[in-house]
């Protein structure tokens, strides 16, 4: 998880919960505050319901600990440019392939530091209108200082999990495309080249992009990012409140208590941002402490942070807690599962 400038910490955050309205307080804090994001359908398509009960934490801890093999037969990391990463890459599309996927490699030009250039991976169904594409999307490097296994192999292996539940050709509205991008740690670069190398028509037939970053940290929270904030950078392009509307209905639906609105920070949501593509964002947390009040609603220890591996060397798979991705892994899904059934559109 890229933190910029327009990261969690030294932000106003005025938290909406989900049907509760609740500020929280803070110096330099603009007096406006963004509107809740609308109220999210209540009913959904049997595919929902479906995918959110098929989909498993335990086969994604499989994923997690071939992540976390990959990082320890290669110096520790799967940074970007490193071989750890160019592994990783590789056990992506295995596992993409078993699952019926055929997946590309589309390489971008790597950051300064990194060097030459480097491959996200992109799998779609084969089903589902191929100008209508609903899209959800983790980044597949590490930092250098550790295995990167909540962050980001937690986004990873949900979306691998999703993916092979869902197969590739399942009854959908629009097409599903997966994405898995490189080198964010150094500023989102594998999913700004993306972006970037799509056409104009191609960037119009993306319906939405559902960003997954760290989804089980040991203290984590329940955050959904979208329509939540006082400009583009924060909250998204219009359409992306509905967005994180269903993904928090869908994470109380797995029993999450309260899940609370928050802005966009600045990862690989960003490029679509700039692209007026409609986005929303799945995160736990990172570095920022648990408040009392969070911790009594999702349990954790109060005034400890989300994450204390976030970004060194002990975000191993011991680092991961499954109760946080299992809430996920399931409103994910549904929530995946609902755009791609749904005929709605959302700009």
């Amino acid at each position: 998880m890229l933190i910029s400038t327009f990261g969690l910490t030294g932000l106003c955050i005025r938290v909406v919960f989900v049907g509760i309205s609740v500020t929280l307080a803070a110096t330099a804090c603009s007096p406006v505050a963004a509107a809740p994001p609308p109220t999210a359908p209540q009913s959904y398509g049997p595919l929902v319901q479906q995918l959110a009960g098929q989909v498993s934490d335990a086969r994604a801890l499989k994923h997690l600990q071939a992540l976390q093999k990959i990082a320890d037969e290669h110096g520790g990391n799967r940074a970007g440019g490193s071989p750890g990463y160019d592994a990783s890459v590789e056990y992506v599309v295995d596992v993409l392939a078993d699952a019926g996927f055929k997946a590309s490699t589309p390489t971008f030009d790597a950051s300064e530091g990194t060097g030459g250039r480097q491959r996200n991976v992109i799998a779609q169904t084969r089903t589902g209108d191929p100008g209508h594409v609903v899209m959800i999307g983790a980044h597949l490097d590490s930092v250098e200082d550790g295995p990167g296994i909540v962050d980001n192999g937690s986004g990873v292996a949900s979306l691998l999990e999703i993916a092979t539940r869902l197969g590739a050709t399942p009854s959908v509205q629009s097409m599903v495309r997966f994405a898995f991008f490189g080198d964010e740690e150094s500023g989102a670069v594998g999913s700004t080249g993306y972006v970037e190398g799509l056409s104009a028509d191609d960037r119009k037939k993306i319906k939405l992009y559902l960003n997954v970053d760290m989804v089980a940290s040991p203290n984590g929270g329940y955050f959904v990012q979208g329509g939540k904030g006082n400009d583009p950078e924060e909250a998204g392009p219009p359409g992306s409140a509905t967005i994180a509307s269903v993904l928090a209905d869908q994470l109380a639906k797995t029993g999450v208590i309260s899940p609370e609105f928050i802005e966009f920070v600045g990862d690989d949501e960003s490029p679509f941002i700039e692209a007026g593509i409609p986005v929303g964002g799945a995160e736990n947390g990172d570095e920022e402490e648990k408040t009392a009040k969070q911790a009594e609603a999702w349990g954790g220890q109060a005034g400890q942070v989300y994450d204390r591996c976030y970004d060194v060397a002990c975000d191993t798979i011991d680092n991961v807690n499954r109760t946080v991705l299992n809430h996920y892994l399931r409103a994910l899904g549904g929530t995946l599962a609902h755009f791609a059934t749904s005929t709605d559109e959302l700009r």
